[in-house]
């Protein structure tokens, strides 16, 4: 099973994009973030029309999240993080052949010391508890999305700028990204390679791709009971070479068995 994680920046920009890349990446699994949609202008039917079912949780102009499955039942859906009152629409889970979904558009945060940033610290303290109890649910657990949190200093382009007092670099975000890999969810990307300068994100200025001044925060994190059948992992750069691109590419992961 390949499970991947994409932040469109705009499904109704994007949908040729996404659909050009199911049919020659095939993914089975794939978990959107950013969709920018309400649920109504969702578009469901043209996904179909591909092979792929979809559950999705959107608001105009913001946001929004979706998981898409290819000729597979999608079941027991969750829309936001239970008991967290929230109305951005951030969080959806799923679960796909006995394996769970969680996909999130984590906050950005804005800027240290924010009104912002105390958000998204909060929001993943919550995500933090939410997910605990879905490991002892659902031990084939695939968490995923737009973290806006680069690990380390190895996915970053320049770690003199981005640091310990940047935004989606700070202490306090990479602590809390590391508080949820403690509950045993692992870097998929990060069991099959320690390569430094690969990334998943790129600003739109100062040609940023070309010159590959980019972070890696989009992850796929796996299970302890998912590790072994983690075979494979990467980023598919080849979305963002597209005319009018997310400024995100694709991150994946195959699941074996």
């Amino acid at each position: 099973m390949k499970i991947a994680s994409w932040n469109v920046n705009s499904l109704n920009v994007r949908l040729p994009h996404l659909e050009q890349w199911l049919r020659d990446a095939a993914p089975d699994v794939v978990g959107l973030q950013e969709t920018k949609l309400e649920d109504a202008k969702f578009p469901d039917t043209a996904l179909a029309g591909l092979g792929y079912r979809s559950v999705f949780h959107g608001q105009k102009t913001y946001n929004g999240v979706a998981i898409l499955a290819r000729e597979r039942a999608i079941e027991d859906v969750q829309a936001g993080i239970p008991g967290f009152e929230d109305d951005q629409k951030r969080v959806i889970a799923a679960t796909v052949d006995g394996v769970r979904i969680v996909n999130l558009y984590v906050v950005n945060g804005q800027d240290l010391g924010t009104d912002k940033y105390a958000y998204k610290l909060r929001w993943l303290d919550a995500v933090h508890g939410w997910l605990a109890d879905e490991l002892q649910r659902h031990p084939k657990l695939v968490v995923l999305g737009d973290f806006n949190i680069a690990p380390d200093a190895r996915d970053v382009h320049d770690p003199d700028v981005w640091n310990d007092d940047h935004i989606l670099t700070s202490s306090a975000e990479r602590d809390a990204l590391r508080r949820l890999q403690s509950l045993g969810l692992h870097d998929a990307f990060r069991l099959h390679s320690g390569e430094a300068g690969v990334f998943s994100w790129w600003d739109y200025r100062q040609a940023a791709f070309r010159r590959n001044l980019g972070l890696r925060i989009d992850l796929t994190l796996v299970s302890e009971v998912l590790r072994p059948q983690a075979t494979a992992s990467g980023i598919d750069r080849e979305p963002r070479t597209w005319e009018r691109p997310s400024d995100h590419a694709p991150a994946w992961v195959t699941l074996a068995g």
